[in-house]
């Protein structure tokens, strides 16, 4: 592991803390401020040449400025004769722009991919895309892995899973909350609804029994926490008990904190692949870590060894 090198932007430097304790080494030394103008200023203060170099830096809010980061940090440790460079990206921005949905738009995902390719990264790890699709944007090795494990273990001991239902909070989500209700051995239902904008949808039904259950939503993104909501409203409504989330990326932007206190969600657990703010910690919010499992994928990869027993 001598030759393991892990640095941080300012997106989330905590989790990066967490990362390097679990490998049992320290972060690696660097300066990433501003110059008075505002233009980010980047300097790797150790030597890394020839060194297997990895840099977290989910691109979350404010992620024009995380994404600048991320490229010029690893541009420097192009520069700087890093053996090779993992972008380490826990929360991939832009990811909803996957796809043309309408005329004379871009596909802002693949525009980012390309961005990071060019600027001199080898690889990227990184949890729960908005779309699968999006690992195939990029012309070098991607690894994705999934929080799902992490939310399982934590729900088998929080909830009684003999009256729990796992719901997908709209069609393109079964295949993430079947994975949910295999694992826990519990049914699934389906919010079945259409979008009305970009930020806002409205529910239409419930596939599914739920009344008299408790149940669980299961998404990868809470933003402004519109669709949550009214998914949330809309189990109420079919007689549901108690109704809890699992939502990897707590962008929380907007309205989401003010609609979350007044909704009638007992717990929305999330992970801290984005840093949740103190001021928007309410008491309905769990944070969960993947720093352990993001740690055990940089060994591995380090080590040249296979990721995807990861997924087990």
């Amino acid at each position: 592991m001598d030759r393991l090198t892990i640095f941080t932007g300012n997106a989330n430097p905590r989790l990066a803390e967490k990362i390097c304790d679990y490998l049992g080494v320290n972060p690696g030394k660097a300066v990433v401020d501003r110059f008075s103008e505002g233009e980010i200023r980047v300097k790797i203060e150790q030597n890394v040449r020839g060194n297997d170099v990895f840099v977290i830096q989910p691109t979350s809010p404010p992620p024009n400025e995380n994404l600048m980061e991320l490229l010029i940090m690893i541009d420097a440790l192009r520069r700087a004769s890093a053996a090779r460079i993992t972008a380490v990206i826990p929360y991939f921005g832009y990811a909803r722009q996957d796809r043309k949905d309408q005329p004379r738009v871009p596909i802002s995902a693949k525009l980012v991919a390309n961005l990071i390719t060019t600027a001199g990264a080898d690889r990227i790890l990184t949890m729960d895309l908005h779309a699968g699709q999006i690992q195939g944007f990029f012309d070098i090795p991607l690894d994705h892995l999934f929080a799902v494990k992490i939310f399982v273990d934590h729900l088998k001991n929080a909830l009684d899973l003999s009256n729990l239902v796992v719901v997908s909070p709209d069609v393109g989500g079964i295949k993430m909350a079947r994975a949910y209700a295999k694992r826990l051995e519990v049914p699934l239902a389906i919010v079945d609804k259409r979008r009305v904008s970009m930020d806002e949808a409205e529910v239409m039904n419930i596939l599914g029994e739920v009344r008299g259950k408790d149940v669980c939503i299961v998404d990868d993104i809470v933003a402004t926490a519109g669709s949550l909501v009214e998914a949330v409203q809309a189990l109420k409504n079919k007689g549901a008990k108690d109704v809890y989330a699992t939502i990897t990326h707590p962008v929380l932007s907007g309205p989401a904190i003010e609609r979350l206190k007044k909704a009638d969600i007992k717990k929305l657990y999330v992970t801290d692949t984005i840093p949740v703010p103190e001021e928007k910690m309410i008491s309905k919010i769990e944070v969960l870590s993947v720093a352990e499992l993001l740690g055990e994928a940089i060994k591995r990869i380090h080590r040249e060894e296979s990721v995807s027993v990861l997924f087990d």
